[in-house]
């Protein structure tokens, strides 16, 4: 009984860290990591537009409120050196005739709220500069400069962020598993893709990569060896009309990596397949790409997806999304070469000899003696 449960054990766990170990998880985002990178880190700021972009929520809004909160008290704390140097504040004792650089400030307190009302524009009325101070004058206008620029990079860097394409990816799904069975006569691996918005994808096309370890004949071990798969809409695969969801599916033949598995051995494949899906968002104009991956467990030979679109009494269209991934068991060939074997022994029955090779031909003689 222990060692029945060891096993199980065992089994457990290397079933949970071979599905763990995927280039590109369900949702499209590629688990990857890169070590030992030998430019410095601050190459990503050259670039600093993409590296706001790509930081998380909780990191864009931290440096969102520090850029602001930082040039509030910055430029407090210089307009407090003015004050301070110009002699304005109440501890210096000024004179009533005497002239600040800025009224009513009184500490760095006020110092602070002049600050925020100048970068933001907000103009309250009861401090502001006077002319009697060069010096004020020019830090009243750089920072009115500098806030423009904070401002509109900061909020370009949040609307960007919002209306990325990424998002939009989002509401565009794939079916939990890919299944392999029949369809117009050959052996086809299908996988169901849906659009949740009624607004389209414009010039969607659909792809797909099969990743796995090859060895060259020169005796060189590639990882992660890249091999194309072509997929196939009934409609084309070219500018779908991606309104329904649609079923796309590879044609197994000789040319397919899948033509020499088979369904007891397909499991014992190490591959993973990555399906791609671009296109233009319509109400945006801006390009989006989908993708998804299939290990062997997620591949169901000898199954196919149920049906999902129906026509109700008022003649509309409904889709089903509850039976989105649901398949059901067919009758399927168990590899594509037994197929192909299958197709070629029948072509041979229809011309009504086994051997191509052999035929018996019989010569007709007239020399009949009576």
């Amino acid at each position: 009984m222990f060692n029945y449960l060891r096993q199980r054990f065992t089994s457990h766990l290397r079933e949970r860290s071979r599905r763990r170990a995927r280039l590109v998880s369900k949702d499209g985002r590629c688990n990857i990591e890169f070590g030992n990178v030998e430019q410095s880190r601050f190459v990503f700021l050259i670039d600093i537009w993409t590296t706001i972009l790509d930081l998380r929520w909780r990191y864009k809004m931290t440096i969102f409120i520090s850029a602001f909160l930082g040039s509030w008290f910055l430029f407090g704390l210089l307009w407090y050196m003015v004050a301070y140097i110009h002699k304005d504040l109440p501890e210096f004792n000024p004179s009533i005739n005497h002239t600040p650089c800025v009224e009513n400030i009184n500490g760095l307190t006020s110092a602070f709220l002049f600050s925020l009302e100048t970068q933001v524009t907000i103009g309250y009325g009861f401090r502001c500069v006077t002319e009697q101070c060069a010096t004020a004058i020019f830090l009243l206008i750089f920072q009115s400069i500098l806030g423009v620029i904070i401002n509109s990079f900061m909020c370009g860097a949040i609307l960007a962020k919002i209306s990325r394409s990424k998002n939009r990816a989002k509401t565009i799904t794939f079916s939990k598993n890919a299944v392999i069975s029949k369809r117009g006569g050959k052996l086809c691996l299908l996988i169901r893709v849906a659009n949740l918005r009624k607004s389209l994808l414009i010039g969607s096309h659909i792809y797909g990569k099969l990743l796995k370890t090859t060895i060259t004949p020169e005796g060189e071990t590639i990882i992660l060896d890249q091999v194309n798969i072509e997929f196939v809409v009934d409609a084309g695969n070219e500018n779908l009309f991606f309104i329904s969801p649609l079923t796309i599916y590879h044609i197994i033949d000789k040319n397919s990596p899948f033509f020499h598995m088979a369904a007891e051995t397909i499991l014992q494949q190490d591959f993973e397949l990555v399906v791609f899906l671009d296109g233009t968002v319509e109400a945006t104009s801006a390009t989006c790409q989908v993708r998804t991956s299939y290990i062997p467990e997620e591949v169901l030979w000898g199954y196919r997806f149920a049906p999902i679109v129906s026509k109700t009494k008022e003649g509309k269209y409904r889709v089903d999304f509850q039976n989105f991934s649901k398949t059901v068991a067919v009758e399927t060939p168990h590899c594509a070469f037994c197929l192909y074997n299958e197709k070629e022994a029948k072509a041979k029955e229809k011309k009504g000899y086994d051997n191509p090779g052999f035929v018996l031909e019989v010569s007709e003689t007239s020399d009949t003696k009576m």
